[in-house]
């Protein structure tokens, strides 16, 4: 039985996403297809891992940190290492994520007191101009 394969044509279609983003992540060594002389050659292994690099980027894990999860990978078959690397990677972006919720308010509420007082000036201008109106 042979093993499924992909040109890097129908493994970017497969993913929607351009062919370049592929060899890109060749050139960050996180994909590493077989060559068939020029032509690369990917393998179901490489469909899986695109899947979990675009997964990681969606997440907003950095390219070096999935890289680090595919060499715990590849390093220990055990996935009790890399387990635990995704576990405190994912509590410190959780970390990071709520710091950005909390800034996120902070600026929201600046924001809101910027426009009302925009809002309360605007007002004030536009009742004393319907005076002036009115007097004249």
């Amino acid at each position: 039985m042979s093993q499924q394969t992909f040109s890097i044509g129908e493994l970017a279609k497969s993913m929607d996403i351009t062919p370049r983003s592929i060899r890109f992540y060749e050139e960050q060594g996180l994909l590493n297809p077989t060559r068939n002389g020029q032509n690369r050659i990917y393998l179901k292994k490489d469909h899986v891992r695109l899947k979990l690099i675009l997964r990681g980027k969606r997440l907003g894990f950095s390219l070096a940190e999935t890289k680090t999860l595919f060499n715990l990978y590849d390093s220990h078959q055990n996935s009790k290492v890399q387990l635990e690397a995704m576990l405190k990677m994912t509590a410190e972006k959780r970390a990071y994520m709520q710091q950005q919720l909390i800034d996120i308010e902070m600026l929201k509420a600046e924001l809101e007191d910027v426009e009302a007082r925009c809002q309360e000036e605007l007002n004030a201008l536009t009742l004393t101009t319907l005076k002036q109106g009115q007097t004249a």
